[in-house]
Parts: structure tokens; sequence; C-alpha cells
């Protein structure tokens, strides 16, 4: 790299960026800086600021009146929905149901594990526990998901 080059690449990056105007400017040597003052006659301005910005666009929330809905779009009836919702809620209570018995079930196994006694190491113990020890905190993930899925039912 020229020094004229590397000196071009400091002084921009020294620059602040509250700077109004941006000018180029050409030594006798051919050499070309960079600055926010006018070193002399051949500086020419490059970029002039806050006025070439464009203003940040406004965050909008999504509204239904954007995107309404199409005329002939398809409703179902009130009773149809009910119904509809009805059954989720009773196949949610259900799954919810077998969960905590597959809950209650794994923390048996990993009860019995734990008291199993065998002439094996710390280490060992612990990574024969861990299939026991995961099926039983996936249990507890999938009904804190189904409960939460059933709070937000009508």
């Amino acid at each position: 790299m020229t020094r004229s080059t590397l000196a071009l690449l400091i002084a921009v990056a020294a620059m602040p960026a509250s700077a109004q105007t941006i000018y180029r400017c050409t030594d006798a040597a051919g050499g070309t800086l960079i600055s926010n003052a006018r070193v002399d006659k051949s500086c020419k301005p490059v970029v002039i600021s806050p006025d070439s910005t464009l203003p940040a666009p406004k965050n909008r929330a999504p509204s239904a009146a954007a995107n309404p809905t199409p005329a002939g779009f398809p409703k179902v009836p009130e009773e149809a929905q009910k119904a509809r919702d009805t059954d989720r809620k009773r196949i949610l209570e259900q799954e919810l149901a077998g969960e905590q018995r597959s809950l209650e079930q794994a923390q048996r196994d990993l009860a019995d594990q734990q008291t199993a006694r065998g002439s094996e190491s710390p280490g060992a113990k612990v990574d024969r526990l861990q299939p026991y020890r995961d099926r039983v905190a996936q249990h507890e993930r999938n009904i804190i998901a189904i409960q939460k899925e059933l709070s937000g039912l009508r």
C-alpha cells in the first residue's frame, strides 16, 4: 500500500460521524487527502450530510385493516367453531393426562435406576442415569407446553 492510500484510510477512519461536509483534496505530489475541513482551493466536497440521509421508517404494528379478509373468503359457522374448540380442548386434556402418566412412569424408572446398586464408578452411574433424567425433563416440558396451550383457549 502506498503511503497516501494509508493516510487516506487513517483519515477516513478517524473522522467523526458528526462531520457535516467531507472534502477530497489533491496535494502537489498527486496524493489524495480526505478531510472534514477545506485545506486549499483544490478541495471538493464529497459527502454532505445529514441532508443526504433518509429518515428511518416508522415502525407500525400490523393491523387487521392492513390485511382485510377477502369478500369471498369462506366463514365457519359459530356452532362449528365452538365444536372445533371443544374437540381441541378435549384432545389437549387427553394429551395432558397421557403426559402426566408418562412423567410418573419416567420418574419411577429413574428412581429404580438410582436405587439399583452396582459396582460402577460415580461417573458411569451418572452416564447410566442421564437418559432417564432426560426422559423426565422431556415429559415435564411437554406438560408445560400443553398447559400453556390450554390456557390460551377461550
